[in-house]
Order: C-alpha cells, then structure tokens, then sequence
C-alpha cells in the first residue's frame, strides 16, 4: 500500500531546481564556491533495519566512513534521477563511504526488489519506519539526504535533486582528501538539521520580527517556541514553521503573536489636553474652584 505525499512536498526534477538550490553558496566579494557544515553536529539516531537481501542495515556497522543516508520512493522522480549518480559514488569511495537507501512511502517489497536490480542499485535498501522517519524530522520532501561524518554525526541535510558535485565534494572534505578552491563553512543547527534545535533561532521562515524591539523579540521567540501549532503536526509553532514553510495556521498563529507584542491592547491612551478644540466644557470647569464635598454626599 503506498501513501502518497502532498505534490508540494515533492520537489520534482527540473532545471530550474538546480537554479533555486545551487550546489555551493557563493560569496559575494570572492565568488569562492562555499559547502558548510553543522557546527558542534548532533548523533545521528540509530536504527536496526533489515535489507532487502536479509541482511540487517545500521548506522553501527557503517562506524568510521562517511554516510549518505538516502530517504527515497520508487514514485519519486528526483529520487529516480539521483540513483545513477549514488551508485557511481558508491563504486568510486567504497571502502570510505556508505549510502544507505531507506524507502519511504512504498511497501512492495517485490516491486523495490525489481527496481534494486534494474537501476543495479550497489548499496544496502530497507524500508523506514514511520519512527525512523519522526526521529529524522518527519521527512517533508523526497530525496531527503543526510550526511553524516565518520563519528556517525549529522553535518548536513539535502532536500530535493542536488548537483552530485555537492555530495562528492562534501564526501571528499570529510575523508580528508582536496576539494580544491572551495571553501568550508559551518553553521548552527537552528532547527534546519533536528527540529528539536529550532528553539535557536532567532528567525523563522515566514516571521516578520523586524518590528519589534530586543526584549519583545525574545519574548516572542519563546511564545514561539512554548505553544504547539493546532495544524495537526504536533510540532511548536517554531518547528512547524521550519518543518511546513507552507502552513497557514502556524503563519496566523506567530503574526498573531508579533501583533499582540508589536501593539498592545491594554496601553493607556494619551490624555487630551485641555485647550484641544472642542474641549469648552472642561476649560469651563477646571476655570472653577473646586466645590467641598457636602457632608451627607458619599465620596466618589
């Protein structure tokens, strides 16, 4: 039975694809071809799978190379088209690689058996589970790809049809070996890696905070973070706003929250001076002396 993603979550094989998602940043001033990496990377959580050949599928037993773990269907066209360029680097950094293909979203295990062998797919492919797939965030788009280093940590996360060169050049910078000119960066993890270290950021997809003051940012940020999204993904407004760039309810939800900080409902209005047009009345009256209150009055 397959279950079938949203069409906006499949990022579809087109040349414009690689336009949006260039295969290296560029700086400005150099135009120096730039990979970056995560900075102080998270474990990578393990699994126990079993390969279509029987043979049992771990992170563990990939422990000291480099790992491409690869989240693909059979449906999935980009997927498809990466195939060819994951079994070339397979065969050409064997000994110090390991791609690992889980599928996703396709439990014929005869029909993934029969692709395996029509596109001569060279490394381990098992089926994910829809746990492995919440603890690697949930999986919104198909190729998803992660690399991890050879202590088994998540230095990066692809979604989409990438350029091959990125993967090799990332691979061969990891293995120690030349990159050339291309220049290595890293970043923190605000959530674009593990979804829990979305409470990082100080920017989310989507979030105008450019109208608010220092302390009300950091106020908002933690609303932000504190309240789930009633969108049904279970997710804090920040990380569904990272997970779902495309959801309307986390975007009304976190403007609501910018609105309320940005314009307080309780402040108190400014009082209306007295020689203002209109206000005959209360010069009239602040033109009398004050009257004694009678004894038999209450005080107001």
């Amino acid at each position: 039975m397959r279950r079938t993603f949203h069409p906006c979550r499949v990022l579809f094989l087109a040349s414009s694809l690689l336009l949006c998602f260039p295969p290296f940043t560029t700086a400005a001033q150099e135009q120096q071809p730039t990979i970056r990496f995560v900075r102080n990377p998270d474990p990578a959580p393990d699994f126990k799978l079993t390969s279509l050949d029987g043979k049992p599928v771990t992170l563990a037993d990939s422990h000291g190379k480099v790992i491409l773990l690869n989240f693909w269907a059979t449906w999935c066209g980009p997927c498809r088209a990466e195939i060819p360029d994951l079994v070339e680097l397979q065969n050409k950094y064997n000994n110090r690689l390991q791609i690992l293909g889980l599928v996703v979203d396709d439990d014929d295990q005869d029909a993934i058996k029969g692709f395996v062998e029509k596109f001569g797919i060279n490394y381990p492919v098992a089926l994910a589970t829809n746990d492995i797939r919440m603890q690697y965030g949930g999986i919104a788009a198909l190729p998803t790809s992660f690399v991890l280093d050879a202590e088994g940590r998540i230095v990066q996360k692809h979604e989409g049809l990438r350029d091959p060169v990125l993967y090799e050049t990332e691979i061969r910078s990891l293995l120690g070996f030349s990159i050339g000119s291309v220049k290595v960066e890293t970043f923190e993890d605000t959530g674009q890696i593990f979804l829990k270290n979305a409470e990082r950021a100080s920017e989310l997809p989507g979030v105008d905070l450019s109208k608010l003051t220092p302390e009300q940012k950091t106020v908002a940020l933690h609303k932000f973070n504190a309240q789930t999204c009633t969108c049904g993904c279970t997710y804090t407004l920040a990380q569904c706003r990272i997970y779902d760039r495309n959801c309307q309810i986390s975007k009304a939800a976190t403007s609501k929250i910018v609105a309320a900080l940005a314009h307080p409902t309780g402040a108190k209005s400014k009082p209306a001076s007295p020689h203002a047009p209109g206000n005959a009345a209360v010069q009239s009256q602040l033109a009398q002396p004050a009257a004694s209150p009678s004894p038999e009055e209450p005080l107001e």
